[in-house]
C-alpha cells in the first residue's frame, strides 16, 4: 500500500494510518490529491468541509491542514472510523474535526450544512455518485465546490440541481470531477 502523507499546511509532511485492503479504504495517491487541492487552494482557507467516505480522513485533513475552519469526516465503516480520528490526532486538528458514522445517503438527508467544500471519494464501481450529488445540491453553499473522485468512465451527470460540473480532470484510471453551486458565493 503506498505510503500517505499529509502534503501541506500545519501538517505538511505527517505520515497517515489506512486500513489495510483496497476494499475498504483506498488512498488517494499524492499527485492527484496535489492536483485536487491546487484547484482550490483558494476555497479552502476559513472553509466548511464535508469528507465524505472519509476512508482514512486524508482528504479532509489535507483541507484542515491547509486552513479549512471545520471538517465533518462520514464513513460508515466503525474501522475506518478509529483510522480518521488516530490520523486527525497524528496530524493535530482534531479540534476541528467532528467524525461520524453514517451511511452517506442517510448523513445527507440529515444535515443542513451548508459546506463551502464538499470532498467525495466512494468505493469504485457502485455508481453512488449520481445520488450523493443530488442528495447535496442544497447541503453546498452558494459558489462551493465539490471534488468527486472517482474510476475513469465513470457516467457523472453535466448537472445535479444546483451542481454544476466545469471540469473533469483525468489521472491514469482515476478521473476527478468538479461542481460547483450556482448562486452568489
Amino acid at each position: 500500500m503506498p505510503r500517505m502523507r499529509v502534503i501541506a499546511g500545519s501538517a505538511r509532511g505527517k505520515n497517515l494510518q489506512a486500513l489495510p485492503g483496497e476494499d475498504v479504504t483506498r488512498p488517494t495517491i499524492d499527485r492527484v490529491k496535489e492536483a485536487m487541492f491546487s484547484s482550490i487552494q483558494f476555497l479552502v482557507p476559513g472553509a466548511r468541509v464535508l469528507d465524505l467516505f472519509a476512508g482514512s480522513g486524508q482528504l479532509g485533513i489535507e483541507a484542515l491542514s491547509r486552513g479549512a475552519r471545520s471538517c465533518i469526516f462520514v464513513d460508515q465503516a466503525p474501522a475506518a472510523l478509529a483510522v480518521v480520528a488516530a490520523n486527525c490526532k497524528a496530524a493535530g486538528v482534531e479540534r476541528q474535526s467532528d467524525i461520524r458514522q453514517s451511511e452517506a445517503l442517510a448523513f445527507l438527508a440529515n444535515i443542513r450544512g451548508p459546506f463551502d467544500l464538499v470532498l467525495l471519494d466512494p468505493p469504485y464501481h457502485r455508481d453512488i455518485l449520481p445520488g450523493v450529488l443530488t442528495a447535496l445540491q442544497d447541503k453546498v453553499a452558494p459558489g462551493g465546490v465539490v471534488l468527486a473522485e472517482s474510476e475513469r468512465g465513470a457516467q457523472l451527470p453535466e448537472q445535479a440541481g444546483a451542481l454544476v460540473r466545469t471540469k473533469q480532470y483525468h489521472y491514469g484510471k482515476i478521473m476527478v470531477s468538479r461542481y460547483e453551486r450556482e448562486g452568489e458565493a
